[in-house]
């Protein structure tokens, strides 16, 4: 018999080649998987709400994992990981949860913040796009409604993905203005790789006067990652939540 629980985390992506496994580079699921394995005593091998980039930080992230054991002192493990984890990664809660729910297939949105710094501030230099330049945000802001529109961004979606559709659901896409900050928040059922750098970076062009948004409706309808603009930094990209469809207070079990 195995149990299944469910563990909150955040991270900041600059010291991690993304969240996902890769052979001889240090992520964060790598690290998880080591000192949850450590403190378990168990081979432990934890399954992503999604998968982030090199450098692409996390204000909220969610992952499962199965152990042969039902685990006791919840508290006292977190406490434990977050001493032996990564100073760069933070477990905010775990959760024991039924077998049939996981942390990817039953998620039903996520959303992703995009900062852009309009001044130098050296606080913010590593996890924002400095990018000092007057950008009409009412021009982006017209870009950014028209993905609503749409349902295939293929356009704005990394070449030869494992992904078997190119469709997502949008369900907010919007500029604000934030303390000198640029700030564009999407919502949408799943992502594709790479994607909201490439919607951020489009979307600049049309802010600079370099696009309008005809033609970005243009580039959204060509299906065609050569037509749109160049990916904007990672540094400047955080997945802020993801939405289940209960609570961990409904399903801990």
């Amino acid at each position: 018999m195995a149990f299944r629980y469910f563990i909150e985390l955040q991270f900041k992506g600059k010291n991690f080649c993304g969240w996902q496994l890769q052979p001889n580079e240090h992520t964060v699921q790598g690290e998880l998987n080591e000192k949850l394995s450590l403190l378990i005593y168990e081979t432990i091998e934890t399954v992503g709400a999604g998968r982030t980039d090199t450098g692409v930080h996390a204000k909220y992230f969610v992952a499962h994992f199965d152990c042969k054991k039902q685990l006791g002192n919840l508290p006292g493990l977190i406490n434990k990981l977050n001493r032996f984890l990564h100073n760069d990664i933070a477990v905010i809660n775990i959760h024991h949860v039924p077998n049939d729910v996981h942390a990817r297939f039953s998620a039903i949105s996520r959303t992703y913040r995009y900062y852009i710094s309009t001044r130098k501030d050296v606080f913010y230099a590593d996890i924002s796009w400095p990018l000092y330049l007057h950008l009409d945000i009412n021009k982006m802001n017209s870009g950014a409604e028209t993905l609503l529109r749409y349902y295939d961004f293929t356009s704005f979606s990394k070449h030869h993905t494992d992904v078997k559709t190119k469709i997502c659901k949008i369900n907010y896409s919007h500029w604000t203005n934030e303390n000198n900050m640029l700030v564009y928040t999407i919502t949408a059922d799943r992502f594709l790789r790479n994607m909201v750098r490439a919607i951020v970076g489009t979307l600049i062009r049309i802010g600079k006067g370099k696009l309008s948004v005809e033609e970005f409706i243009e580039i959204i309808e060509a299906k065609d990652r050569s037509k749109a603009g160049e990916s904007a930094p990672a540094q400047g990209l955080f997945l802020e939540n993801i939405v289940y469809p209960f609570t961990f207070n409904q399903i801990n079990v």
